[in-house]
């Protein structure tokens, strides 16, 4: 072999060495929710709701949306949850989560505590009891609470999901505003899929938000 091709040879080598370490050393996907149905999907449902009113809060309680199920085994909800949307999370043998790296899309952070997380209902438990969920039965506001099938339940920093409470999207949103798109999407399908209606802000933040998406 020449010597041109010998270097030749031995950069592409080395190229091909860092190409494979930098992918095995790259982060772990970060896992995630469900992923929400398409913007485009999602401004065509509003098209179609009619906006309501929310009713009233009288007797609501966290208590008539029992949470969190027990998944299999020792894992419950919560525990679930933490798991898939974490990276090189381990559990022990109650399927607590004793260590692993949490990103919080809803403002950037990355935790490595759990914590330091809040499993976040997208539609708040009151906010479904506000739009509908008042009259369902309990097992079916157990199944909402626990719905790991759509992009219902986020692990997210903890004061960031104290702060939002039962805000809906006209008084609250994500601080990341490049989350905003797929929270909306969230929501909506979240709504769209479990019957809840929507009042006339909501939707006009929802459509807003959608908009620019």
């Amino acid at each position: 072999m020449s010597g041109v091709y010998a270097r030749r040879f031995g950069m592409l080598a080395a190229a091909a060495t860092v190409a494979v370490t930098a992918l095995i050393n790259a982060p772990a996907a970060q896992a995630a929710p469900p992923a929400p149905i398409s913007a485009a999907a999602a401004r065509a449902y509003l098209a179609t709701v009619t906006p309501k009113a929310d009713g009233s809060s009288s007797g609501y309680s966290r208590d008539l949306f029992p949470h969190w199920s027990t998944v299999s085994g020792t894992c419950n909800t919560r525990e679930t949850v933490l798991k898939r949307d974490g990276v090189n999370v381990v559990t022990d043998s109650s399927c607590a989560a004793t260590s692993g790296s949490w990103y919080s899309a809803y403002d950037g952070a990355t935790w490595t505590l759990a914590s330091d997380l809040d499993i976040d209902h997208v539609v708040p438990l009151a906010e479904a009891w506000r739009s509908g969920a008042s009259s369902w039965t309990t097992t079916k506001r157990q199944q909402f609470a626990n719905d790991l099938t759509r992009p219902q339940l986020i692990a997210v920093t903890d004061n960031v999901n104290q702060a939002k409470g039962d805000l809906d999207p006209a008084k609250w949103m994500p601080s990341l505003a490049s989350y905003r798109c797929t929270y909306a999407r969230m929501w909506v399908n979240v709504k769209q899929y479990w019957g809840l209606s929507m009042d006339s802000a909501e939707k006009t933040a929802l459509v807003n938000t959608l908009n620019g998406c």
